[in-house]
């Protein structure tokens, strides 16, 4: 045989070198362009979509069905994978293997391998813990920005494999945002979506990200390096963006057409897949996103910092949530201080963190929601200034721009911070850029309640962010400001009350 080829004429070469290369027939095969980049990308989490009608979808269905053994596929709600499974029998010519009432597919890969695709969603909070310890190889989560960020983060940690010849990798589809909630897929992709971003990254280019203190940050490579005891081995992302001009199945359907005929910003984000087409707040979001983006804009880290006014605390215990410290200087707030709720395991250590925060003769100010009500009995018993806020409590001002009183405290705590971070009144507040918080920030809606100002209950506000808005309780509280015991007492003294920033109570 290898002798025969000898005599092959170049054109019987070239022929003979196509079928070699094309092989057997294929199941699924990714189109020339983003979705090739894509399914060839060596990232662990790969970023794909920003158009409508890129073949998002279609890209995980392939990964699937060609690269992976277990496959764990999630959408918002249930009903949207009905479509999804419709696809994927078109694509293998039976149904056989599936299994609706548990969400299960079993099938062969062309290569023999068995394959497992098992189909989920979770419309409401917490139901991402229906999924808690399954083993996935491949996690898709398909139109991403649609979701709460907790859910895709927490499903993350069971992406594993026993087969040390299978890769693991997550791929999020998504188009750009219509709503705040869905902003957070701009912040985990920041390198190649915010424009804010002092290092830009191009489509496909590997970054490499690692969580040292509970915060997730950007890292030079790959390299594994210790924070404190533990080793951290950095984990690798990309996005792709792709539009519909990349998939020639939708390009004679008319699909084009009618996405350019839609509104804006909708035609913008759709067609194009602009990330800064305007996502619009809802009408009775108490606080406006762009106030809060500028708040952020103005924060720079002072030469020299005023006294510490107020210490913020949301406090939580050995479960997911966080034990956020907020500091406020005059109307500057420095960085967000977090511990998990693993480090917090009583009020003592609670109390100690808060201390090793507060400076200035600062009044602490505690929520003493749930397990707040610890840290705040020891810190009152070791004579600290300490506010404790119970938020469901009546309000006690008023509103600033008229005659409406609040609901409750959590109404009136809530409202200032809107009053405060409402550019007409010029108060130069400053916070520190933290998507979490802006997140937070962000999601809380008001109505009227008879007479008064009612903001969303907590409850309402985790079932719409996914967890606990422990950066943003942290903030509201640390804008209090309750005048200072130390002030009250050198007066009474009779002379001007001065800070030692070396001393405190």
């Amino acid at each position: 045989m290898t002798k025969d080829i000898d005599f092959l004429t170049p054109a019987e070469r070239t022929e003979m070198d196509r079928l070699l290369d094309a092989g057997p027939p294929k199941l699924w095969k990714p189109l020339p362009g983003p979705q090739t980049m894509a399914y060839e990308s060596k990232a662990d989490v790969v970023g794909y979509g920003g158009a409508a009608g890129g073949g998002k979808t279609h890209l995980a269905i392939g990964l699937s069905l060609t690269q992976h053994q277990r496959v764990g596929f999630f959408r918002q709600t249930g009903t949207e994978l009905t479509a999804v499974v419709d696809d994927i029998a078109a694509i293998l010519g039976t149904r056989e293997g599936h299994n609706g009432s548990n969400g299960i597919w079993r099938l062969k890969r062309p290569d023999g391998v068995p394959v497992q695709l098992e189909f989920g969603s979770f419309p409401s909070t917490g139901d991402e813990a229906k999924y808690r310890g399954r083993p996935h190889d491949l996690l898709v989560f398909d139109e991403a920005a649609e979701m709460r960020e907790e859910a895709p983060k927490f499903l993350m940690g069971w992406l594993r494999t026993t087969d040390p010849g299978q890769r693991c990798r997550v791929l999020i589809n998504f188009n750009p945002p219509t709503s705040v909630e869905g902003r957070w897929v701009i912040s985990y992709f920041a390198p190649w979506l915010d424009k804010k971003h002092p290092k830009p990254a191009q489509p496909g280019e590997l970054r490499w990200f690692a969580v040292v203190d509970g915060k997730e940050i950007e890292v030079d490579g790959p390299e594994p390096f210790m924070t404190g005891e533990e080793l951290t081995q950095p984990s690798s992302r990309t996005f792709i963006p792709s539009r519909i001009t990349d998939n020639p199945h939708l390009m004679g359907t008319g699909y084009m057409r009618q996405l350019m005929s839609m509104p804006e910003p909708l035609r913008s984000q759709l067609l194009y897949g602009d990330f800064h087409a305007g996502v619009e707040d809802d009408p009775f979001q108490v606080i406006p996103t762009r106030w809060i983006e500028e708040a952020m804009a103005r924060w720079t880290l002072p030469a020299r910092l005023p006294p510490m006014d107020s210490v913020g605390v949301d406090v939580a215990m050995k479960g997911r949530d966080n034990t956020v410290i907020a500091r406020r200087h005059g109307m500057w707030f420095d960085k967000p201080i977090t511990y998990r709720g693993d480090q917090c395991q009583d009020g003592p250590t609670v109390a100690g963190y808060i201390l090793a925060a507060k400076r200035d003769h600062a009044v602490i100010h505690i929520d003493l929601f749930g397990v707040g009500a610890q840290p705040f009995g020891q810190l009152m018993a070791t004579g600290q200034q300490t506010i404790g806020c119970n938020v469901g409590e009546p309000a006690r001002g008023i509103a600033q721009d008229g005659r409406l009183p609040f609901k409750n405290q959590r109404s009136e705590l809530w409202w200032r911070m809107r009053e405060a971070l409402e550019p007409a009144r010029n108060t130069g507040i400053c916070l520190p850029p933290d998507k979490q918080l802006l997140a937070d920030l962000c999601t809380p809606k008001w109505k009227l309640s008879g007479q008064c100002i009612q903001v969303q209950s907590r409850e309402e506000i985790i079932d719409k962010l996914g967890r606990s808005p422990d950066y943003g309780s942290a903030y509201i509280l640390a804008l209090m400001d309750t005048p200072k015991r130390h002030h009250a007492q050198a007066l009474l003294r009779g002379r001007p009350a001065e800070y030692d920033p070396y001393k405190d109570l």
